[in-house]
C-alpha cells in the first residue's frame, strides 16, 4: 500500500502484478496531511496525519479497502473522571498534537503515535483496536530531560522555566520503548539544540517510572523550531543509536548499555547527498540516500560487548599462540579457517559477533555450517556448540598469576583476569549469556539436536540451559564459601579428592573448584559426607551438632533454587519457534539419580533429618529443619515433574505412565513422614503444590478438618478433588462419611455417585432431600434397561419419594401419573402369559426390560399357544407405547395384530349358521371388535379398510378364502357402519 499526504491510497494485492491495484481517499479534513503509513496486524495498515489522527485501513479478499478511525480515550480507563485520569498519565490525546512518530511493535501487537505532548498506545488485532494507554511525556518527561542538560547550573532554578522541548520521533530495543527529543533554551549564548534519547520500559497499561536520559554529544546551533531529526535503533539487543538529519548521520548510543559506545558524525551534504530515510538489516543501520543509494555504516572500533581481558583472550586463543598480530585481518582469516577444527572456528565467529561485526560472523557460520548441511554437519554443531559452552564455563583464569603454570597449553582461551573468584563467576555468566544470544542471532539455535549426557541423550538448547544453572548455582555456593569457609573447602576437599584433581601448590582448593563450573554438582555429595562424618564424631547436646545440618540444608536449597530460577526466568530464551515432534526425556542436572545424583542427595538428607536430627533437637529447631526439607523436596518434585513434561505425548505413554508411577510413590513417601512428625502445614504446602490429594485427604482426616477439605474440593475442582475424596471413602470403607457430606458438597456427591446409583438416593434421602431421591430413583429407572425387575422396584421407589416429599398436590399428581403410566407399561411385561415365558424359557426376575415392539410380538406369536382376545387387545394397547425415534409403522403393525387374531379362528363354513354375524360371534376378532366398542373407539378411524385387510400378506390362505371374506365384510358393516 502507498498513500500521499493528500490522503490518495492505493492497494496492491499482489506486487506480481502490477496492473492489479485499488484505490481509495481518506479525508482528513482541512489543514491535515498524511505524515505516516504503517503495516499493522492481519494484511491491514494505519494511515497517520500530521494532526494525530489516526484511521486503518483493512483490504478485503476482493482488494475492497475499509476503513474506520482508531478509537482515542476509550482504554481500560475510559469513564473515570478527566481529573483522575491526569494521575494517571492516561489523559484523552489532545486534538491540536503534531504527530511527530508511530511505532508498530509486531511482538505485542500493540500501535505507538509519539505526538508533540503524548506517547499513545494502542493493542490491535486482525480487526479491531483499544487504546490502553495516553501518557502524558511533556509533563513527565521535561524535567528529567532539562535536568541532564542544565541541571549543573547555578541559575537552573531560572533557566528551566523557559526550555524548550519537543519529541522527534521513537523506536525500540531490549530496554523498552526510546525517545528522540530536542531541547534548547534561547537565553542561552551560543543557543544549541541538544538531541537526547530517553528510555523507558512499557510496562503494559502504564509506563516504568525508570526514565534513562543519555544527552548525546550532537548539539548543533539552534536554528528554528522545524526540526527535522530522526534516529534509528538497528539491532534489538543493543544500545547502538543513529541519529539523522537530511545531510548528516550521528553515530551514539541510548546510554543503557554496560559501555559507552563512541560517538561520532557523518556528513553526506557535503558531496551533495541526502539522506531520505533509513532502516536496518541484521543489526547494521542502512540510509537510503538520494545519490548513492542504500548505504550501511559499520563500526570502525567495533567495540566488543565482553569484558576487554575476555576479549583479549579470546583472540590470541583464536588465533593460536604462537601468532602474532590480529587474528581476523582479511588476509590471515581463511589460513586459519583450513588449519583449525570447526570448534575454534565458531568460537572465532562469536568473537566477531561480540565486535558487533554480525555480518561477519553470520557468513563464517554459513561457512562452517550451511544451512542445507546433512546429519553429520548437525552433530558437529551440537559437538561444536557444547564444546564452547563447556569451556566457557571451565574456562582458566590464565592472568591470575597463581594460575600461570597451570593452564594447559591446549586451553579454551576464554581466560578472564580477574582475581576474585566471585567475578569470575560474573564474567562467565556474561560471556555464556552473549553466547546464547550468538547462536539466536546467526540461527544456529534452531538447528540444534541433542547431545549426550549422564549416559543418555539430552536436548543441547536444554544443555546450554543447564550450564548457565550451574553458573548461578556456582555463584551461591560461594557466596556461601565466603560465609561458611570451613565447611564449603572441607567440601571441596573431598569433592576434590574424589575426582583425583591436583592443586598446585600456589592455589587454594576452592580456587581448583571454582574453575570447573561444569562439575559444581559433585559438591552435594561431599556435603552431606562431611555432615554424616560431623554428626557421628560430635555430641549431641553441642551446638555444632545440628548446626551442621542447618548450614548443609541452606547451601543445598539455595543452589538448586537458584538453578530453578534461572530455568524458569529464562525458559523463553532457551526455546525454539517450533519444536519437534520428539525430543529426548529431559532430566535436569538437578534431578539426576545415580549414587552422586542430586535426586540421591535429597533422599539421604530427607534420612537424616527425619531419622537423626529431628527426634533431637527442640521445637525451634524443629521448624527450622522442617521448613528447609519442604524447599528440598520442593526441587525435587518440581525435577520430577519437569521430567514428566518431557514426556507427556502418545509416543512416550507406557515410558509416561512407568515414570508417574515412580513419581506418585516418591512423592508419597518423602510427604508421608511429615504427616506422622505433625507437621501438617508444611505437609500440605508441598501436596498443594504437587496435587497429592491422598496426603491432603490423610492430613484433613488426623486433624479432623472437614473445612479444608471443604476448600480443595473448591480449589482442586477442575482436577476432580472431590471425586478422588469420595472414591477414598469408598476404598476406605467409610460409606458413613460419604452420605454424610456437608450441604454444600450435596451437588458434587450426588454427581460421583451417579456412578454408583446404589448409594446415591440413599444419599438424598438421608439428606431429605426426597424430591431429588425422586429424580434420581425416576432417572435410574428411566435408564434401566438391563432388569425388568430392577426397573419396576425403582419406580417404585420414586414414587414412594414423591409421596414422602413436598411436592404441591397438583405436581404430586403429575408426578404420580408419570410413574403410574410407566408402570402401566410395565404390567404388560410383567402378565406375560406364564406358558409363553416357560416355552422361551424367560424368567421375569432377570429379563431384560422389552421395548413395545417386543411385547407385541410375544403377545401374537405363534408359541404363545393359548392367546386369547385379552392377549391381542393388550397388543393393540402396547402401540399407544411406541415411540417416533424406534421407526415403527403403527398402522402396519396394526394391521399385523389384527391378521394374526383372525388367523387364530376357523373361517371354513357357518357350520349351519345362515347369519354370518351369528356365527362369528365367538372369534377372538369380533370379540377384540366388542372390547372396543366398549371403550368407546371409533371403529371406522382405528381399523385398517377393509379391503387393506384382505390384502394383506399376513392372512396367508385366508385371503384366498370367499367365506371369509363374507363373514368379514358382514362384521365390518355390523359393527363399524351399525356404530355410525
Amino acid at each position: 500500500m502507498v498513500a500521499t499526504s493528500e490522503g490518495f491510497v492505493r492497494y496492491w494485492p499482489s506486487l506480481v502484478h502490477e496492473g492489479s491495484y485499488t484505490e481509495t481517499f481518506t479525508d482528513f479534513g482541512a489543514g491535515s496531511l498524511g505524515s505516516f503509513l504503517t503495516a499493522v496486524k492481519g494484511g491491514s495498515f494505519v494511515l497517520s496525519s500530521s494532526r494525530g489522527q489516526l484511521v486503518r485501513l483493512i483490504p478485503d479478499s476482493s482488494g475492497k479497502i475499509h476503513q474506520h478511525v482508531l478509537p482515542q480515550g476509550q482504554g481500560m480507563f475510559s469513564g473515570i473522571g478527566r481529573r483522575v485520569s491526569s494521575l494517571l498519565g492516561i489523559l484523552s490525546p489532545s486534538n491540536d498534537a503534531a504527530l511527530s512518530s508511530v511505532l508498530w511493535d509486531k511482538e505485542r501487537s500493540s500501535f505507538y503515535a509519539l505526538t508533540s505532548s503524548n506517547l499513545n498506545k494502542w493493542e490491535i488485532d486482525d480487526s479491531t483496536e483499544r487504546q490502553v494507554l495516553s501518557w502524558d511525556i511533556n509533563r513527565i518527561l521535561k524535567e528529567h530531560i532539562t535536568d541532564a542538560i542544565w541541571g549543573s547550573e547555578s541559575n537552573y532554578e531560572d533557566i528551566k522555566g523557559g526550555v524548550n522541548v519537543q519529541y522527534l520521533d521513537l523506536q525500540r530495543n531490549r530496554d523498552g520503548l526510546v525517545i528522540l527529543a530536542a531541547a534548547w533554551h534561547l537565553g542561552d549564548s551560543p543557543c544549541l539544540t541538544y538531541y537526547t534519547l530517553i528510555t523507558v520500559e512499557d510496562k503494559g497499561y502504564h509506563m516504568s517510572d525508570d526514565v534513562v536520559v543519555e544527552v548525546t554529544q550532537y548539539n548543533p546551533p539552534f536554528q528554528s523550531e522545524e526540526l527535522m531529526c530522526c534516529f534509528v535503533v538497528p539491532d534489538f539487543f543493543n544500545h547502538a543509536a543513529y541519529l539523522y538529519t537530511e545531510d548528516e548521520v550521528f553515530a551514539c548510543s541510548t546510554g543503557t548499555g554496560r559501555i559507552s559506545l563512541p560517538q561520532e558524525k557523518i556528513i553526506f551534504g557535503a558531496q551533495g547527498d541526502s539522506i531520505l530515510g533509513a532502516g536496518s538489516y541484521t543489526g547494521v543501520p542502512i540510509f537510503f540516500t538520494r545519490k548513492s543509494g542504500l548505504v550501511a555504516i559499520f563500526s570502525r572500533e567495533n567495540v566488543s560487548v565482553l569484558p576487554e581481558d575476555l576479549e583479549d583472550s579470546l583472540s590470541s586463543s583464536v588465533a593460536g599462540p604462537n601468532s602474532e598480530g590480529s587474528a581476523f585481518d582479511a588476509t590471515s582469516r581463511m589460513e586459519i579457517v583450513a588449519q583449525e577444527d570447526k570448534t575454534k572456528l565458531l568460537k572465532a565467529a562469536f568473537l566477531q559477533y561480540c565486535r558487533k561485526d554480525v555480518i561477519s560472523a553470520q557468513s563464517m557460520v554459513v561457512e562452517l555450517f550451511p544451512p542445507n548441511a546433512d546429519l553429520y554437519s548437525d552433530i558437529e554443531l551440537d559437538r561444536a556448540v557444547i564444546q564452547i559452552s563447556v569451556d566457557l564455563v571451565d574456562d582458566y583464569p590464565a592472568s591470575d598469576p597463581r594460575w600461570a603454570e597451570s593452564v594447559p597449553e591446549e586451553a579454551a582461551g576464554f581466560s578472564n583476569t580477574s582475581l576474585i573468584l566471585l567475578h569470575q563467576l560474573e564474567d562467565k555468566t556474561k560471556a555464556h549469556s552473549f553466547f546464547i544470544d550468538f547462536l539466536h542471532q546467526v540461527g544456529l539455535f534452531e538447528r540444534l539436536g541433542s547431545f549426550p549426557v549422564r549416559g543418555m541423550p539430552m536436548t543441547t538448547r536444554l544443555l546450554l540451559c543447564e550450564h548457565a544453572e550451574k553458573l548461578s548455582a556456582a555463584i551461591v555456593l560461594k557466596n556461601h564459601h565466603s560465609r561458611l569457609p570451613d565447611l564449603v573447602n572441607t567440601a571441596i576437599l573431598i569433592a576434590l579428592n574424589k575426582r583425583e584433581c591436583d592443586i598446585p601448590q600456589s592455589l587454594t582448593p576452592a580456587d581448583v573448584f571454582f574453575r570447573e563450573v561444569s562439575q559444581i554438582d559433585t559438591i552435594f555429595e561431599c556435603l552431606l559426607d562431611h555432615e554424616e562424618q560431623i554428626l557421628k564424631d560430635t555430641p549431641i547436646e553441642s551446638i555444632e551438632w545440628a548446626q551442621i545440618v542447618v548450614d548443609v540444608n541452606n547451601i543445598i536449597k539455595d543452589m538448586l533454587q537458584a538453578a530453578s530460577q534461572y530455568r524458569q526466568s529464562r525458559a523463553a530464551l532457551y526455546k525454539t519457534g517450533e519444536l519437534p515432534e520428539r525430543e529426548p526425556e529431559y532430566v535436569p542436572w538437578t534431578a539426576s539419580s545415580g549414587p552422586a545424583g542430586i535426586r540421591t542427595a535429597i533422599i539421604r538428607q530427607h534420612g537424616i533429618i527425619l531419622k537423626v536430627v529431628y527426634p533431637q533437637v527442640d521445637s525451634n529447631l524443629r521448624s527450622i529443619v522442617a521448613e528447609q526439607l519442604v524447599a528440598l523436596l520442593d526441587c525435587f518434585l518440581d525435577g520430577f515433574v519437569s521430567q514428566l513434561k518431557s514426556v507427556d505425548r502418545p509416543a512416550d505413554q507406557d515410558r509416561y505412565n512407568n515414570l508417574e508411577m515412580e513419581y506418585v510413590q516418591k512423592r508419597s513417601e518423602l510427604l508421608s513422614p511429615l504427616l506422622s512428625l505433625g507437621q501438617y502445614q508444611l505437609g500440605a504446602a508441598l501436596a498443594e503444590k504437587y496435587c497429592d490429594f491422598d496426603i491432603l485427604v490423610q492430613m484433613c482426616e488426623q486433624t479432623d478438618n472437614q473445612a479444608r477439605l471443604q476448600r480443595y474440593m473448591t480449589q482442586f475442582a477442575d482436577q476432580n478433588f472431590s471425586d478422588f475424596l469420595f472414591r477414598w471413602y469408598l476404598e476406605k470403607g467409610k460409606r458413613g462419611k460419604l452420605l454424610s457430606q456437608p450441604v454444600a458438597q450435596h451437588g458434587q456427591l450426588a454427581s460421583f455417585l451417579q456412578a454408583h446409583e446404589h448409594l446415591s438416593w440413599l444419599h438424598e434421602i438421608n439428606s431429605q432431600d426426597l424430591e431429588k431421591a425422586h429424580r434420581t430413583l425416576q432417572a435410574l429407572a428411566n435408564v434401566e434397561t438391563r432388569y425388568f425387575a430392577k426397573k419396576k422396584t425403582l419406580l417404585g421407589l420414586s414414587k414412594l419419594a414423591a409421596l414422602a416429599s413436598d411436592f404441591s398436590e397438583d405436581l404430586l399428581q403429575e408426578k404420580i401419573e408419570e410413574i403410574s403410566e410407566q408402570e402401566r407399561f410395565l404390567l404388560h411385561q410383567e402378565t406375560l402369559p406364564e406358558q409363553l415365558l416357560a416355552d422361551k424359557q424367560l424368567n421375569l426376575s432377570v429379563m431384560p426390560v422389552l421395548t413395545a415392539p417386543q411385547l407385541i410380538d410375544l403377545y401374537i406369536c405363534d408359541e404363545n399357544r393359548r392367546a386369547n382376545e385379552y392377549d391381542f387387545k393388550k397388543a393393540l394397547d402396547l402401540l399407544e407405547y411406541i415411540d417416533e425415534e424406534e421407526e415403527v409403522d403403527v398402522n402396519d403393525l396394526k394391521l399385523k395384530i389384527l391378521c394374526k387374531a383372525l388367523q387364530r379362528d376357523s373361517w371354513s363354513s357357518s357350520e349351519g349358521k345362515d347369519d354370518p354375524i351369528e356365527a362369528s360371534k365367538d372369534s377372538i376378532f369380533v370379540k377384540i371388535l366388542q372390547k372396543l366398542l366398549k371403550e368407546g373407539v371409533q371403529l371406522s378411524e382405528y381399523l385398517p379398510e377393509v379391503k387393506d385387510l384382505l390384502q394383506a400378506d399376513e392372512l396367508g390362505n385366508l385371503k384366498s378364502n370367499p367365506y371369509f371374506e363374507f363373514v368379514l365384510k358382514a362384521n365390518y358393516e355390523h359393527y363399524v357402519q351399525g356404530q355410525a
